[in-house]
Parts: structure tokens; sequence; C-alpha cells
């Protein structure tokens, strides 16, 4: 590619740099200069929306590289370097291997392992609520929720102290259920009037138009995809034309998009449903950089999603009908609501109805938010019904009552959108970032999902206690976030990056320097430990696994078993069901069989260790625990490596190695999948992975679609980005549309042929 520019550039008179004005994008086009060398005159251009009348002005008035920008920039790289290149290290020596750090990656991860630290910390209080059906003087019922009982209100879970599980304020009333048997029959007894009838008019407005942030939040919260599953997408979208630029912190609109929303509100739903004026949204972002306009269908005009449907896949057209009910709902009317709250009193006691009636739907004809839980269910809002029209000083008759007994619920974990909209309100990190962050804690195996909950692993616990023990400025939220604000005055040329770079690295005020922090005399097997709570028992971090300790005894944790959920008694219960006893499980071939535990994680042994004679070990295949093995198990996994069947006249050996299970036939290897069962892979699952193409690192192996008799060398294969023919070394792209099962040898040797003269 850069030689492609140079050729380019020795044929231009003049070179426009149009990268994004932001910092990186600022970074880019300084790069460029710097590559290129250009010998012609180089202008700067800036806009921050892709329309003809932004490129046309940013044509009209260019201007130099910002270098400010760039060394914020490039003070960002370094910074991010530094930490990652400098703690990584040491948790690799002091916890265990391939574990990694990050400037905003450690930051996601404490608010994830505090959460959970909460919810382990957390006692859960027990409270009563009585609900009564009341029938009005026109013979309608409403349903009513008890509130106060003898001028005191009734206590929720909100007033109880999630530490200890005891009152907060002590002038509620903790109604316990024997309490509430009570009051039903007192209840029952009484004369009841509408006390209070209040209507309050109410609206409602749309939401500002999409950013990165808040698309990932909706795209998870409507759409269940994971933060990066909705980038991919988004990027697709944009790839083909159908959005705007999918990586910006800017709510803002142009005017060519806010004419486009405007124009379909009038000619879709009526004058009725449109605004009065043009809305105008302006950052809450802390620290955005607005290199472009927000996320909204691309054009003059925007394209109905209907029309849309037969082009995009399931996921495009999903993702596109949000963005573009969005976008347009922004510049709707706002919702008329009436809210009314019925009070019904007798002489000790008030209960209370609230509801609430939509009187005009405006934006809310197109897009409304829905709340979801981390199992992915739609919250009810029990305020969205009708009440019956009743005046004050009528009489009630109480005709049904039911009692509820709650227990008080610990704090919720973070799923994707909520932690991303707690990043973002701390002014950690850039909105393009959190996709690739969750990600990077998931494949980390710092955190795992239940639903759509993250729980951390007791492995994300050892490494949030070994930096908040000695890395505690590096973790703090609020230095963190003042990193960002550090890098714009660098920005704007208040700050100079070497002197930033060098108090950061060798230490400035209260702050020791990364380079010392680093040489911190950390203890491994304190690291690697992590105290059970009110027990004579520890969790501790080996190379293959977090296990349970209690003196001599050990067992391996579940995978995936939540922090919270493990207290002294299910440790025990861990220790008895899975502890690892000296003495052998059975015999195979006449040598004694071992289930043990070493240093390096659980394995089982054949024979005992001679002089001279070292006894075969064998790693456990993946998601198996210590527990799960019994004698039949473990003689299959010591009677690997094991010849499944040929391969191109090779033999096919089947093993589980230092990093997991394979197959081998000659020189050519392959890992197995997770998914697959070592103890069970058979010859025919074999040849075809190996029939596959070797994947490099980071890539997945390709499914193989077609074969051909005609030619055993040629194959029909689906890659990351759709199906395609190989050859040897030559890939060639199959054209879109193609029905690939259809496609006849003549077919594909013609594609190929182009392919070689092109």
């Amino acid at each position: 590619h850069v030689k492609k520019l140079k050729d380019l550039l020795k044929k231009a008179d003049e070179l426009y740099l149009a990268t994004d004005e932001d910092r990186e994008g600022e970074s880019i086009s300084w790069h460029l200069t710097e590559i290129l060398k250009p010998k012609v005159p180089t202008f700067r251009l800036a806009f921050h929306e892709i329309t003809e009348e932004a490129i046309q002005s940013a044509l009209d008035n260019p201007r130099e590289v910002d270098m400010d920008l760039v060394e914020a920039q490039e003070t960002r790289r370094k910074l991010d370097r530094l930490y990652g290149y400098e703690v990584s290290p040491v948790l690799w020596k002091k916890i265990a291997p391939r574990l990694s750090a990050g400037r905003v990656q450690s930051v996601a991860l404490r608010l994830i392992v505090d959460r959970e630290r909460a919810r382990m910390a957390f006692v859960p209080a027990g409270f009563s609520s009585i609900t009564g059906t009341f029938k009005t003087e026109a013979g309608e019922d409403f349903d009513a929720s008890l509130k106060e009982y003898q001028d005191e209100k009734v206590a929720i879970g909100k007033d109880f102290d999630p530490d200890t599980g005891k009152l907060i304020n002590d002038k509620v009333f903790h109604l316990t259920e024997d309490k509430a048997k009570e009051l039903v029959k007192e209840f029952d007894k009484s004369d009841w009037k509408i006390s209070s009838v209040e209507k309050s008019p109410q609206k409602s407005s749309p939401a500002a138009p999409f950013i990165t942030s808040t698309l990932q939040q909706d795209g998870n919260r409507k759409l269940g995809f994971s933060s990066k599953q909705t980038m991919m997408v988004a990027q697709k979208l944009y790839e083909n034309g159908y959005i705007t630029y999918m990586r910006t912190d800017s709510i803002s609109l142009s005017e060519q998009a806010i004419k486009a929303a405007r124009d379909l509100v009038t000619s879709e739903y009526g004058k009725e449903y449109l605004h009065s004026e043009a809305r105008v949204y302006k950052s809450k972002v802390k620290n955005a950089q607005e290199a472009h306009e927000a996320i909204r269908p691309a054009g003059a005009t925007f394209r109905k999603p209907a029309d849309l449907k037969s082009k995009l896949t399931s996921d495009e057209f999903a993702l596109y009908d949000l963005i573009y009910k969005r976008t347009v709902a922004t510049q709707m009317a706002d919702a008329r609501l009436q809210k009314t709250t019925i009070q019904v009193r007798n002489e000790k006691a008030m209960f209370q109805a609230t509801g609430k009636v939509i009187e005009f739907d405006g934006y809310l004809k197109v897009y409304r938010d829905t709340k979801i839980d981390n199992d992915g269910n739609e919250s009810v809002d029990n305020e969205d019904r009708v009440l019956p029209d009743v005046k004050e000083g009528a009489d009630a008759e109480l005709v049904k009552q039911e009692i509820g007994v709650h227990q008080t619920k610990p704090p919720s974990r973070y799923n994707e959108a909520s932690l991303v909209k707690e990043l973002e309100a701390r002014g950690i990190g850039r909105p393009s970032t959190y996709a690739s962050i969750i990600d990077t804690i998931q494949r980390r195996q710092y955190v795992f999902k239940r639903g759509r909950a993250l729980v951390p692993s007791f492995v994300a616990f050892a490494v949030v206690r070994l930096l908040e023990g000695f890395f505690a400025d590096l973790i703090d939220f609020t230095f963190t976030a003042g990193m960002e604000e550090d890098l714009d005055a660098i920005s704007r040329g208040e700050t100079k990056s070497l002197a930033y770079l060098k108090g950061f690295y060798f230490g400035e005020g209260e702050h020791a320097g990364l380079q010392k922090l680093v040489t911190a005399d950390i203890d491994p097997k304190e690291a690697c430990t992590i105290p059970i709570e009110g027990a004579d028992m520890n969790i501790r971090i080996g190379p293959y696994g977090p296990y349970v300790e209690k003196g001599s005894e050990k067992a391996s944790l579940p995978p995936d078993l939540p922090p919270d959920e493990l207290d002294k008694a299910r440790a025990e219960d861990i220790i008895a069901a899975g502890s690892i006893s000296d003495d052998p499980i059975g015999e195979m071939d006449g040598e004694p069989v071992f289930k043990k535990v070493g240093r390096y994680g659980p394995y089982v042994q054949l024979g005992e260790p001679e002089e001279g004679n070292k006894p075969k070990m064998k790693g456990l295949p993946p998601g198996v625990t210590i527990e799960n093995v019994d004698y039949e198990m473990a003689c299959k996994i010591l009677a690997m490596p094991k010849v499944l069947g040929k391969f191109k006249d090779e033999d096919i050996v089947v093993d589980i190695g230092r990093y997991g299970p394979y197959i081998k036939a000659g020189s050519d290897t392959r890992s197995i999948p997770k998914e697959f069962d070592v103890l069970k892979f058979e010859e025919e699952q074999a040849v075809l992975l190996l029939s596959t193409e070797k994947p490099g690192r980071g890539r997945r192996v390709a499914k193989i679609l077609r074969e051909f008799k005609e030619n055993d060398k040629i194959q029909v294969l689906d890659g990351r980005y759709g199906p395609y023919i190989k050859e040897g070394k030559i890939n060639a792209s199959i054209p879109k549309g193609t029905d690939v099962e259809k496609m006849t040898y003549e077919d594909v040797v013609k594609i190929l042929d182009e392919k070689k003269n092109n």
C-alpha cells in the first residue's frame, strides 16, 4: 500500500490528507507525511461528517497537521505500551502465564470484581408487602400497595443495608410476614376512602442519536448482541454504504441527516408527529473528540428497513432497523403522558396505586427504550396501566388482599451494556475501544458469562488484588479517567508529552512511577492465594486453573463457579468430592494409576517415580476437572498418544500436549477445537480437520463446503468473508449471491482461470 501511494503521489500536483479529525486521525496524517515524504503542496482536510457540503468546506479551508494532537496520540500509544509491557510480565511471574494488564482493561476488570465483592458481602434481609384489590363505587377494580402504616413508610428493599441486612432508616416500618397476616385481618374489617387523586401531565423526549457506546448498549439490550458482534455488524453496514461511520463519540447530526429525518417523519407519520423545530443534540460525554457525526442511515434520504430486508443478513437488518428508528425518533414530537396517583386510606394505613396513560405517543410510535435484565428478560413497568376515574372522598371496598414475601437482592452483575455505560460515565477509555476490551477480558478468561451477566473468575480476583496492592494508582478509577484529561491537555498544547511520560514512568509528586512499581517485592505464593472468609481454606491459582486448598488436600474448582457462590460449606463439598489421595485408583499394564495435582495443575500418572525412570504423566482434556476423572477415563488419557488411522499414507496420531489436544500426520499438525471430546475423537473427524487449511495465528479454520472428483486439489471453503475457491496457493472469491451448492466444476475452473489471468 505504501508503494502504491508513493507511485500515485509521483503523478499528483497536490496531496490532501483527509483522516479523522481526532488524535488518532491526526497521527495517521502525520505518519503518512513521514512515510510518503511529499514534495508537492500538502493540505490537511478536516470534516466531521461525510456530506458534500462538509467536504467542500474542508477543501476551501485546509490547514496544516496539528502537532499537538499528534503528540497526544503518540503519548497515549507510549503510555499504553509502558503500562501493558511492564505490568503484564509481573502477572506472568507472580500469578500465571498468558495474563495481561492494560490501562483501561484492568480498570474495567476491577469494576466487575468490585461488583462481585459487593455480592459476596451482601447479607439478605426479609420483608413483606401487601397488595389490595379495591372496588370503586362504579364497580371498577384496581390494585394498590400498602405504603404507610401508622404514619410510617413501609420498608422496601432499598431501606436495608446490603452489608448487614439491617434497616438503614429506623423511621420506616418493617413489615414481617407474621405482621402482614395480622394486618390483613385488621384491614378486612376497615372502611376505606379515596383520600387523594393526583393527575399530572408529563412529557417524554427522544434519546439522542446513537454513538458507539450507546449503539453497543442497545445492541446488547434489544438484540442480545455482544459489543464485538454489534461492531462487526455495524462495520459491514458501513462498508456497504448503509450507515455513517460507527466509531464516534458525537451525538450531533448533520443538517443533511436532520432534513432527511424530518422529511421522513412528515411523509410517514404526518405533521402532528414532527417536532416543532429541528432537534440539535450536544455531547455530554467527557473528553469527547467528535471527529464524526452520530451513527445514522447514510445519505441525503434514508432507506427504509423494509426496502433493504432482502439485501441484508438478519443481524444487519436488525441493527439497521435500530439505527433507522433511533435517528428518525430524534426529530419527532414529544410523547405526552398522564400520570395518575390514587391513595386509599383508613384510620391507620394508606394504600397507593400509580398508573400512566399515553395521551399522544409521539416518538414512541417509532422507538422506545426497554430495560433488559442480565438473563435477557424485558422488565415490566407496573406504572404502564390505566386507573379508574375516581373522586377524592369516595368510598372504596377492599375485596382481596395478597401477601408478598420478599428478600433483598444483591447488586446486579454488570452486563456488556451496563459496563460500557459505567466506563463512559466515569470518563474511562474511548467508546471505540470498549468492544475490544470486553472481548479481551473474556478471551483471557478473566470473565465468563452467565446469561448476559459478566462473572469474574478467581484469576480475575487474584489479578485485581495484586494490582490494588502494588499498582494502586494504575487501577484507581479517578487516576485512569484523569489520564484522558492529561492527554487532552497535551492535544491543546498545555502539557508537554515528554514531561508527562517521564512523570508517569519515573515518578512525580505522590505517584511513585511505573519503573519503581514493577520492581516491587511480590511473594508469588501470596499473589496466587485468595483466602476464603471464615474458613481455614484458600483458593490458589495454578497455571492450569484455580483450586481450593485445605492443608494438604486440594481440589479443582469448577470453571463456571461464580465467586459469590463459594462459601465455606461449598468449599468443603468440593474438597470432599475432589480431594486427591496418594493412593492409586487402579492399575494399567501392571502399573498403578494415580490422580495428581502438581504445580502446573491436575494430571494423571502411570507408575511410581524410580531412579532413572520418570513415570508417564498426562494433563487433563479441556473442561475436565480432577474430580471428574475416574479409573476408566484415566486409562483413556494415559493410552495417548494413540493412532486413529491414516491420512495421505501417514499415521494419524491423537495426543494431549502442553497446549491442549491435537492430531498429527507426519509433520502436519492441527489443534482439536474445544467443542470436541479428544477421548472420543475419530478418524473421520481427524481426516476432515487435516484436510482444512492450517490457520495462522488468530485465524480460524476454514470449513470445506465442496470438493470435486475431477481435481482433488480444488476446494470450496467457507472463509471469514464468505465462500471462496482454493487451488494450491491461489484463492478466488465467489461472486456474491452465488448458490455454492449449484456450482459445477466448470463454473469453479472459470473463476480460477479469471483469477490466474488477472
